[in-house]
């Protein structure tokens, strides 16, 4: 019971950062908010017993493509999408 309520919550922050992402106007603040969607991803794989899967996530979405959508947006200004 206690795992199936677990689940939900990360699965319910899940979609509530990947909207957020998607929605947000503020390039930083959806490159944050993707970041968080990627940890908490890696989260539920880890909760599912993928500890490998976890691993590569951290490694490459966070390690690599995060820092680059980040640097991209700071070198273009970041400024809000009109």
């Amino acid at each position: 019971m206690i795992y199936t309520l677990i689940f939900s919550l990360i699965a319910i922050l899940l979609i509530a950062f990947s909207v957020m992402s998607v929605r947000e106007r503020n390039l930083i603040h959806s490159v944050i908010y993707l970041f968080l969607f990627l940890v908490i991803l890696s989260a539920e794989f880890l909760f599912m017993g993928a500890s490998f899967i976890a691993a590569v996530e951290v490694l490459v979405y966070i390690g690599a493509v995060v820092t680059i959508l980040a640097f991209t947006v700071m070198l273009t200004g970041g400024k809000e999408i009109e």
